[in-house]
Formats: C-alpha cells, structure tokens, sequence
C-alpha cells in the first residue's frame, strides 16, 4: 500500500508587473505531477497586482504562505520595477521564508533575488537581452546569460520565458525522477529537456536561403549516442564541411557538438542511474562514454555527484513514495 505523504508546499510569489504567462507556469507545471504538490500564489500584502498585461489579479493568500513553504518560486517582472534595493514590504516577506527552502527565479526573477542578497557568491542566469543590466546592477554576482537554468545548491535560476518551464520540469526529476517529469512534460507537450542554452535564442543574422539545418544529424546522433561519434561523423551525415557544420550548429544550439554529445550523453546516463540496474561500466558504454571512469567524471562536472551518490538520491526517493 502507498504511504500517504504530504505533498511539497511551493508558494508562488506575485509581485505587481509580474508576467501573467511567467506567473502560472508553476502551477500547470507542477499541478500535473500526481499530487506531489501544493501550489499557492500570494502576494506581499494581501492586495490585488497589477500584472504587465492590461489587468489586475486578486489573490487568496498573502505572505504568511511563504513561512512554510518547502520552494518559493519568484515569476518574471518588469525589470525597470526592480533596482539594486528592494521595497521594505518586499524585504520582510522574503524575510519569512525559511532558511532550508528552495528558492527558484524564473527570468527577470532573478533580479529581486539578486537585490535581496540571495544570489551573493552564487552562479545565476537571467534573460540574456538583460544581462547587461543585471551585471551593472550587480557586478558581485557570477551570471552566465547563456544557459537555461543554473541550479546553484537550494537556490535557482531560470532565463527567458519558456525556461520556466524547463525548471519546473527540472524541479519534478530532482525530486522525483525522470519517470515523471517526462509523464508531466509529455501532457504539456514540451519537451522534457531541451538542448543547449539561450545562445541559440539571440537575435543572429537570417542565414542565407537554402542554408542547411543541423537538426536532422542531431536527431541521427541521438539515436546512436552509445557509437563512438566524432564530429567528422556528424559534418558527414549533415554533408558539410567540418567548419561549416561546427558553425551552424554553434549558431543553431548555443553549443560545440562535443559539449552537446556530453550533455546527451550524461542526460541518457542519468535517465539510466535512476530507472535499470545496469552497473556504470555498463552505463557507460550505452550513453557513449569510454569507460566508467569517464562517466564518472562528466557526471561529476555537470552536477557535482558520482553516479552511485546519484542513483542512491533516486532510489532512497522511490522508496519514500512507495
């Protein structure tokens, strides 16, 4: 029989200029995933918010859902309502929540979290078209405008728009694996982990007409990820030169193909540690990597654990939900 368990408390918090798109995200996002969760949205005041679009909201809940909530998650604002210092009514709601929750930015978020001291010493990332700004605002802080999301111990970062949802995704694996995050993004039809950073995103030159993709060679590299690809293998297949193909898929994905094999790679190793009993030698060699120790220094690179310390967060998480 499945133990009954209380259900993640995450508390959306809406401030005035808040992005309505930006604002309900979590709650479709995280709504989806069996019950897990508890979604509330509140405000610092009880008051109604004005949002960036051409209306208000009124909201059931105000600060106190804040003292008791396990993720906090701050949707975009208008950044021009955001400067180095925040509103003292501000300061003292996010001075409720708890020093153990997990706090997540999502876009232009991250500049009320980096005026209230939470980014200090951390990596961040934020839409790269304010980067600039958020750098003037706060030189003190490690922004990497290039990425997705950065996830920096309990504190959380996201980039443009739609990577809200590619955090919130992100939220359901950490903390209840791929299995489901990929069941939530599937009814979202989203993807369950996109490729590359918001480098692809930035306004580039038109390419010239006729200009091949790269997408069908990654699609190719996809299904072949345990072969021993190299990037000549790759120009073939998309039958370009060896600099043409690496600069259109630098400009198409943000990334050089090797570091985005990595990437496939380990989220194929991942998807693999959380759901078979395959060893890491095994593992390795299905995702592509040449040995277990391979594996277990690109894993350890892009998220700082060793694949058995990985598998055990998952399986002690499986266990405490059945």
């Amino acid at each position: 029989m499945r133990a009954t368990r209380e259900p993640h408390r995450v508390a959306v918090l809406a401030l005035d200029g808040v992005y309505p798109f930006e604002l309900g995200m979590p709650s479709r996002i995280l709504g989806l995933a069996a019950d897990r969760y508890t979604v509330l949205t509140c405000t610092v005041d009880g008051r109604p918010v004005r949002t960036h679009a051409d209306f208000t909201i009124t909201l059931e809940h105000g600060p106190e859902a804040l003292t008791d909530a396990d993720t906090v998650i701050v949707p975009a604002v208008d950044p021009s309502r955001v400067g180095a210092e925040l509103p003292g009514e501000l300061s003292a709601a996010l001075a409720l929540i708890r020093p153990d929750a997990r706090i997540v930015s999502i876009c232009t978020g991250a500049f009320v979290l980096a005026a209230a001291g939470l980014l200090d010493g951390r990596r961040a990332t934020t839409h790269w078209h304010l980067a600039d700004r958020f750098r003037a605002l706060f030189p003190h802080i490690d922004l990497d405008p290039d990425v997705l999301f950065v996830a920096d111990g309990r504190i959380l970062t996201s980039a443009g728009a739609a990577s809200g949802v590619d955090v919130c995704l992100h939220l359901v694996r950490e903390d209840h694996g791929s299995e489901l995050a990929n069941t939530v993004a599937r009814f979202c039809v989203v993807p369950p982990f996109r490729d590359g950073g918001q480098a692809q995103y930035i306004e580039q030159p038109v390419p010239q007409d006729g200009a091949a993709s790269t997408a069908a060679t990654r699609a190719w590299a996809l299904e072949r990820l345990g072969d021993p690809l190299t990037l000549t293998d790759l120009a073939r297949h998309a039958r370009m030169s060896l600099r043409t193909f690496a600069r259109r898929f630098g400009d198409e994905v943000g990334m050089s193909p090797g570091r985005w094999l990595i990437q496939q790679r380990i989220g194929r190793a991942r998807h693999l540690l959380e759901t078979s009993d395959l060893s890491v030698d095994q593992i390795a060699g299905h995702v592509g990597f040449a040995t277990g120790a391979s594996l277990r220094q690109h894993l350890h690179a892009a998220i700082g654990v060793s694949p058995q310390a990985y598998r055990r967060t998952f399986q002690a998480a499986d266990r405490r939900l059945s």
